[in-house]
């Protein structure tokens, strides 16, 4: 009886040991599972990120292309399929945009009164718009002053407005009048806006400005810029986006292509 006992309590060792040890291969098989998902996510996002900076690259290519094949800079979508992912670039001219740094103080006052400013407000504005970016040495005690009284710790560095946000710093700039003044500007367009292809608000100023603005170059030959955006879908939820501001300054006829130089000016990732 002694030894049936002994062997009751040995079986039931026995097989809490086998259900123990089922539970922890069940738990090492269900970690090592997560653990290869996980990095075939990072893989398949990694592999997206790439997919979408590859397609910046590939936007330039086909806008600087001068055959018949060039793709638009009309913001319609070019869809490409590749290793189960679809990447639809739009390209966008910004020949008629304003160029807050080249525009004359006419212009940038028209299009201020267009965006939502009174007429006054809008010239008192672009003076300083224009006194932020000039490189001349004005009185600086007096605008330093001017800023200090606004409440405001800076003076205008009498420099190019590198970024749409810097903008939002001039004296009299308010964060709605920026907001709908940002969509019409480009700190990037080498040239007098494009009335044929600005829209209905610049194209509203420009008239405003009468004869500020002199009628725009047909010459193919100039610097131009467009926007890029790119977006990278993997078909499962995952998501990878690009834009990015590119400048073109033509160069060397080379066959149906250009030998353009080409200057990245802004690159924004996202996913």
């Amino acid at each position: 009886m002694e030894r049936n006992r002994q062997g009751g309590f040995a079986l039931l060792i026995v097989l809490w040991t086998l259900v123990g040890l089922s539970l922890l291969v069940s738990t090492v098989i269900a970690t090592a599972d997560t653990e290869l998902r996980a990095v075939r996510a990072l893989r398949l996002s990694a592999q997206m990120q790439e997919t979408a900076n590859g397609a910046v690259w590939q936007a330039i290519f086909h806008a600087r292309d001068r055959s018949t094949a060039r793709w638009a800079l009309d913001g319609r979508a070019y869809v490409t399929q590749m290793d189960g992912m679809t990447t639809t670039t739009r390209l966008r001219s910004e020949a008629g945009l304003v160029n807050p740094n080249t525009a004359p103080r006419p212009l940038l006052a028209a299009l201020l009164e267009a965006c939502g400013a009174t007429a006054g407000q809008a010239a008192s504005i672009a003076a300083n718009m224009v006194e932020w970016r000039s490189s001349a040495q004005g009185d600086v005690a007096a605008m330093r002053a001017r800023y200090l009284a606004a409440g405001l710790t800076y003076r205008p560095p009498q420099g190019a407005f590198q970024t749409m946000d810097e903008i939002g710093l001039v004296l009299g700039m308010n964060p709605t009048l920026l907001r709908a003044l940002t969509p019409h500007l480009s700190v990037t367009q080498p040239n007098d806006p494009d009335s044929g292809l600005a829209d209905p608000t610049v194209r509203q100023a420009l008239r405003k400005a009468g004869d500020a603005t002199p009628p725009p170059s047909r010459d193919e030959n100039r610097p131009t810029s467009f926007q890029a955006d790119i977006t990278v879908q993997d078909g499962q939820g995952g998501r990878a986006t690009r834009r990015a501001i590119i400048l073109l300054t033509p160069g060397a006829h080379l066959g149906a292509a250009l030998a353009d130089t080409v200057h990245v000016m802004q690159w924004q990732s996202g996913d």
